[in-house]
């Protein structure tokens, strides 16, 4: 059994902690942040994030909109789901659930890396009906090369040894930079309280678990095959910087989809919205503007 982060002792310090509160859906009892008035704004984390990713944005956010954000199963304070859930399938059906058990109905949808396939994935399946799905540093195409030979198998190997969580997460309690060196991989350069996050949610082997399952459980080729006939509008923000999701990855989604926009973002990684939070904040603002979501 994995050890999970409790509320009552790692959350005591928790980013937005007034804003948290904890909702039963899908069987899953959900870390739920919520913020604000206005257009109701839904943001998505990626892989081996939290609600915490968005916590310089999300109160510059709720002074314009509501601002909804939540740990996907497995990750930060949501339970862990079944291992096969963790699929981009089973996680946007799961967070379907979530919006449903809250009756939210999103105007504007912003998903971070993974988080974009999912929310492109619920917009395809019916699942969600916003105004506008935005994907920031989106990973929305399989990896190419040896890269896409490599990664996902490894994945899987690691996900079939409950061993490979407590390992990583031993790891990174021994070496400290580890953390560090993985965020400077992909391109961000983030302060050292942002950084401690991460290294807190390293050392716990549940959390890593749920990141190591999902992972091996994504499977981007059919959102690629399916993404032609998305009828959502779409905005591709990609960072020149970002060294995990190339930014040609938005222009090549762009040639599959002529209508989806394109924002090239300079000097940031694939972090951004952490890096520059009051610059993507303009953005978004001025995106949901120009789509009639805000006055």
């Amino acid at each position: 059994m994995t050890e999970r982060l409790r509320w009552d002792r790692e959350g005591l310090g928790w980013p937005n902690r007034e804003a948290s509160r904890f909702v039963e859906a899908a069987g899953l009892n959900w870390h739920v942040q919520e913020m604000g008035k206005g257009p109701l704004l839904l943001l998505v984390h990626g892989t081996g994030a939290t609600t915490h990713s968005w916590a310089a944005i999300l109160p510059l956010l709720s002074a314009h909109f509501r601002v909804v954000a939540m740990d996907l199963p497995g990750h930060g304070f949501t339970d862990k789901p079944a291992a096969r859930r963790l699929s981009m399938p089973g996680m946007a059906k799961d967070l379907a659930a979530l919006l449903d058990a809250l009756e939210l109905k999103p105007q504007m949808v912003v998903g971070h890396s993974a988080g974009a396939a999912i929310l492109m994935r619920m917009c395809l399946d019916g699942l969600a009906h916003p105004k506008l799905l935005v994907s920031l540093n989106g990973a929305l195409l399989p990896l190419s090369g040896m890269a896409g030979q490599f990664f996902s198998p490894m994945a899987k190997a690691m996900a079939r040894s409950t061993l490979s969580a407590h390992f990583f997460s031993w790891s990174a309690t021994r070496d400290r930079r580890s953390v560090t060196r993985l965020i400077d991989g992909t391109g961000s350069k983030l302060p050292r309280q942002d950084i401690e996050w991460y290294e807190m949610l390293a050392r716990n082997p549940g959390h890593v678990w749920a990141a190591i399952n999902m992972m091996a459980n994504w499977e981007l080729g059919p959102l690629e095959r399916d993404m032609t006939r998305l009828e959502t509008p779409l905005v591709l923000i990609a960072a020149g910087e970002d060294r995990s999701i190339s930014p040609e990855t938005a222009f090549r989604v762009k040639e599959k989809i002529p209508a989806a926009e394109v924002e090239y973002v300079t000097g940031l990684g694939h972090l951004a919205h952490e890096e520059d939070p009051q610059a993507m904040a303009e953005l978004f603002l001025r995106l949901a503007r120009s789509h009639g979501i805000a006055a």
